[in-house]
């Protein structure tokens, strides 16, 4: 009888499947064990389970067995960092978890210590966590890497289906199978087999031996003798089928800052991970794992020094790789532009001076779309590589290549690549299974012959396996698969340059924006809002540190370290909204603290700079511009709003008298109108804005309503809940007209409001719209005491402009957007990031969205939207729930954006002028830094962080160029432009700015 491979494969997947019961020649109990120092057997009950418990036993190897076949099997209950000693004191530690459980035993007797928490490496909670199993094991050696190899043929077969050495290989299973001398006498097979899931279904098993048999010495011979002539085959089978491609695997742990658990938790899994992976080492010299984010090993270094030192010393040797060149793996749409560089900065710094070296490749495997400000950055701070695999998750589009130049906004490259593994994706196996669909994914193999594969448990850490270190030795023989072996992630990019240096490649240019995730844009929106306040807050506090010393004032000194706490909050879990309630409790604390530190560092930089300003009489107030721009005398006071007119200069600091706070004049309000000199804004009797006249243009703004407030009650995502917005949450609105209260409640000479109270379902919305009276848009002030769930609420304005393209502030620049729905592509971009502003312009007139706190936009036809607050329930149930305050803006203007100040509004709204009441100061304004040219952003006034200079950087917003320079002090002197990494950039000119550039210079002080 003849039967079909896949029949083979069925059978040869049975009959293997009994060596694993013979693995363990013998076992035996590991009894007396303590729970936080009182005794606990086995198969009882924690007595506590909330927070970090602590296991400690002794055991005792039994007579007779070869201390190098045993091994501890560790089952405590939830997850571990044990810590093995020795007889002669020398102590071990490892991670326990549900994938590493087997430790070798390092003497005839040992201790064993742990710290334990009842969870699972996901986060779920360990309902009723009990001493599960403790086991001292005698390993069969050779039916172990039998068993094993065996799989690896049965996995081989399945992922190489049709391919004409299937047969061949199933026939080597198949003699090898017959060629062993395998046991059966009744009571042993039967306890040993017992285990199997079809013996666990028998009605009642008979009573079982307990201390089955293993192997007698013949049979383990026979069991020798399958192995390697199986291996010999194989080898034999590899030259009449070679490998098809090549498979560079790498051992990873991906580990979440933070997400289904808190960061304490996140410090023992790292240490787990960490310890874990060195013992591979031991082990093997082959074995290569990767691990990026700076802030860990900084971490590690407070938690375990000895950790780190080991660390070290593999890393020098080459086993351990670190990468990433970042501070940690931040989301890219959200952060600033300069909180970006300062990743790189700081990451690169901490990963020279720790480790000896930078790093050539970006490492971001699980973000969720990719700024186009990102490859300049990169470049600038040395990584000429960009590795993820989150492009694959898009789900209508994909990126066309999985080995591309991915060209920035500037115009810089860098080489990416995106790896397609089905199973698990970065979380990868060495397995066939895993490497065959890898390889056959690979969508650039007719021009590079490799691809990369992480393999490692991940996400919640622990990283590769022991098992894993024996198949990637066997597969090594096998016949028709790829060629995996452990790779260095640096060499595999450099063998990847050199292709891409003689080949031509494709290009994606700007953005990678992901076709998934969305509602990342949204969800915990609070904690969204305190990151940007403390970013900014950094940047000013260094801004006028500098123009104080600048001035005179001592030089300031670095705040990397405030720096650190804002960039590990950027994490691709935190930032995004994704994490658990604990998480943002720990994000909101350490946020405030960097609020507050900035904004100390201001009144301090402040307290510098008085002294140096000439006295008088006349001065009443020190106001300074932390910006590029002019900017308007818009001063928030203790007393109130002052619009006035006049401007202060581009990071100018100016003296005021009382004279020039006078209002501008030409405000006017009434309950339902707010009007000044360039725009009037009259609501409808729904509290919504039914006209913005532009005077300048003569233009209406609205075309419909605007400032329309929806509440979306089919926000409910078939995945990911705090992750994800479905394109159908449209599709059932409803419109929140009911008005609890609308009044004029300010009518002043500098600044007019109107306030409109809403309650719907059990939620209240207070939005006040105020105009200054030298205002150029109008603010909507929002409160929300949210307590609604699965409910998405946004703002829609409806205006009277037409165009195929929204403009979006990004990082270091803008995007444009499509506004239309014409292919599948621009249907996917139904929700987009944008920083600061979105614009709709046609020539000559347009209409911006301006923003203090929220990224989540939609640009349909003439309408633009704004999301506001979100209800998910998962992971954290009360996402979004309660108080939150922020400001959004309607600006009509002249011309494009550009052209209409956009940018410069989205500053003020962002960041006011920074103004103090003084006395005994006279009137008179500086400019310690005169910027000359085009228009340019502004990202930082810092100190160098290695010497006595300063470090100017700016950036050009629009795509744009000109010339540009700047002007210094008497007595500083301009030492050229320096990359991110305040180091010299000799190729580039001093003056100018090139299209989305971003430039920094290094002055000295004479």
């Amino acid at each position: 009888m003849t039967l079909t491979n896949a029949q083979r494969l069925e059978r040869l997947q049975v009959r293997m499947a009994e060596l694993e019961f013979w693995r363990a020649r013998k076992t035996a109990v590991v009894d007396g064990w303590q729970f936080n120092g009182a005794p606990l057997a086995i198969g009882a009950d924690w007595p506590q389970k909330d927070g970090v418990q602590k296991f400690s036993g002794e055991v005792t190897v039994p007579e007779g067995w070869p201390l190098d076949e045993v091994r501890l099997f560790l089952h405590l209950g939830g997850e571990s960092l044990i810590t093995i000693t020795a007889q002669d004191g020398t102590a071990r530690s490892y991670g326990l978890d549900p994938y590493h459980r087997e430790f070798a035993a390092p003497s005839r007797q040992f201790k064993v210590t742990s710290d334990t928490v009842a969870r699972l490496p996901f986060g779920e909670p360990v309902r009723k966590p009990f001493l599960e199993r403790a086991e001292l094991l005698w390993i069969d050696g050779p039916v172990e890497k039998l068993w094993i190899l065996l799989r690896q043929i049965s996995e081989a077969v399945s992922a190489l289906q049709g391919h004409e050495a299937v047969p061949y290989m199933l026939e080597a299973a198949e003699i090898a199978l017959r060629s062993l001398d395998w046991p059966s006498a009744t009571a042993d097979y039967i306890a040993r087999t017992a285990p199997a899931v079809m013996q666990q279904k028998i009605w009642r098993l008979p009573e079982l031996k307990k201390d089955p048999e293993g192997l007698n010495d013949a049979q383990r011979e026979s069991v020798v003798a399958a192995y390697d002539a199986l291996m010999d085959r194989l080898a034999t089978l590899q030259k009449r089928f070679p490998p098809q491609g090549k498979v560079a695997l790498t051992g990873h742990a991906h580990i979440d800052l933070c997400w289904l658990w808190p960061y304490d938790e996140t410090r023992r899994k790292m240490r787990r991970t960490f310890h874990t992976a060195l013992s591979l080492m031991d082990r093997s010299e082959d074995f290569r794992f990767n691990q990026s984010t700076a802030h860990y090993y900084a971490q590690i270094a407070e938690d375990d020094p000895e950790l780190l030192e080991r660390i070290r010393e593999r890393a020098a040797s080459g086993q351990w790789e670190t990468v990433g060149g970042l501070w940690i793996e931040p989301d890219t749409n959200m952060p600033t532009g300069e909180s970006l560089t300062r990743q790189v900065l700081y990451g690169q710094r901490f990963f020279e001076k720790t480790f000896g070296h930078r790093h050539t490749v970006c490492w971001l495997p699980d973000c969720f779309g990719f700024s186009g400000a990102l490859p300049q950055l990169l470049v600038q701070g040395g990584m000429k590589s960009f590795f993820t695999i989150k492009v694959n998750w898009s789900e209508t589009n994909r990126v066309p290549s999985d080995l591309f130049w991915w060209e920035g906004l500037d115009g810089s490259r860098v080489l990416a690549h995106s790896f397609d593994n089905p199973m698990e994706g970065y979380n990868g196996f060495v397995r066939p299974d895993c490497i065959v669909p890898t390889w056959k994914n690979f969508r650039q193999k007719d021009c590079h012959d490799t691809t990369l594969l992480c393999v490692g448990y991940g996400d919640g850490g622990g990283g590769p396996s022991p098992e894993m270190i024996v198949r990637e030795e066997q597969l090594r023989v096998f016949p028709a698969l790829p060629e995996a072996r452990w790779t260095r992630v640096h060499d595999f990019f450099e063998h990847a340059h050199e292709t891409a240096s003689a080949t031509a490649m494709h290009v994606w240019q700007g953005e990678i924006y992901l076709e998934l995730h969305r509602a990342t844009l949204t969800s915990q929106s609070a904690v969204k809002r305190l990151h940007r306040q403390a970013e900014r807050g950094l940047i000013v506090a260094e801004t006028l540190s500098g123009l104080a010393h600048l001035m005179g004032a001592e030089r300031p000194r670095s705040m990397e370290a405030e720096w650190r706490v804002v960039l590990k909050n950027e994490f691709h879990d935190i930032l995004p909204g994704s994490s658990i309630a604990e998480v943002y409790v720990d994000a909101a604390n350490e946020l405030n603290q960097s609020i507050a530190d900035g904004k100390a560092a201001q009144a301090a930089a402040l307290d510098a700079l008085t002294p140096l300003l000439p006295k008088g009489e006349d001065g009443a107030v020190l106001v300074v511009n932390p910006t590029l721009s002019e900017r308007p005398i818009r001063l928030h006071l203790e007393e109130g709003v002052i619009a006035a007119e006049g401007t202060i200069a581009p990071l100018g600091i100016a003296v005021l008298p009382k004279s020039a706070l006078a209002p501008k004049g030409g405000l006017s309000a009434t309950a339902r109108s707010l009007e000044n000199d360039t725009i009037k804004v009259t609501l409808a009797e729904d509290g919504t804005i039914e006209s913005l006249f532009h005077k300048p243009t003569g233009r209406e703004a609205i075309e419909g309503r605007g400032n329309r407030l929806m509440a979306y009650t089919a926000d409910k995502p078939r995945n990911w809940d705090a992750w994800d917005v479905e394109d159908d949450y449209a599709a059932r609105g409803e419109e929140i007209t009911g008005i609890e209260s609308i009044e004029l409640v300010e009518n002043g000479p500098h600044r007019a409001a109107i306030r409109i109270a809403r309650v719907w379902r059990h939620s209240r919305i207070v939005q006040t719209l105020s105009l200054t009276a030298n205002a150029k848009r109008v603010d909507i002030h929002t409160e929300i005491d949210w307590h609604e769930r699965r409910v998405l609420l946004r703002s829609i304005s409806e205006l009277a402009v037409k165009s195929k393209h929204a403009t979006c502030e990004c990082a270091y620049g803008v995007v444009e957007r499509p506004t239309g729905s014409s292919n599948s592509w621009e249907e996917a971009m139904f929700e987009a990031p944008a920083h600061r502003f979105v614009d709709l312009s046609e020539p000559g007139f347009g209409v911006a969205l301006l923003n203090d706190a929220k990224y989540g936009h939609s640009m349909r036809g003439s309408v633009l939207g704004l999301s506001l607050v979100r209800g998910p329930v998962y992971p954290d149930p009360l996402c979004d729930e309660g108080y939150q305050a922020f400001t959004y803006a309607l600006m009509p203007h002249a011309g494009t954006w550009y052209e209409g100040g956009v940018r410069e509004e989205a500053e003020e709204l962002n960041q006011p002028l920074i103004a103090r009441a003084v006395s005994g100061l006279s009137v008179g304004s500086w400019q310690p830094i005169v910027a000359s040219g085009i228009e340019a952003g502004f990202s930082a006034l810092k100190p160098s962080e290695d010497g006595t200079d300063m470090i100017l950087r700016v950036y050009e917003p629009a795509g744009a160029r000109g010339a540009f320079d700047v002007a210094l002090p008497e007595g500083w002197s301009n030492q050229g432009v320096v990359t991110v990494l305040e180091e010299p950039m000799a190729e580039t000119s001093a003056t100018g700015l090139m299209p989305f550039e971003v430039k920094s210079w290094r002055f000295s002080k004479a």
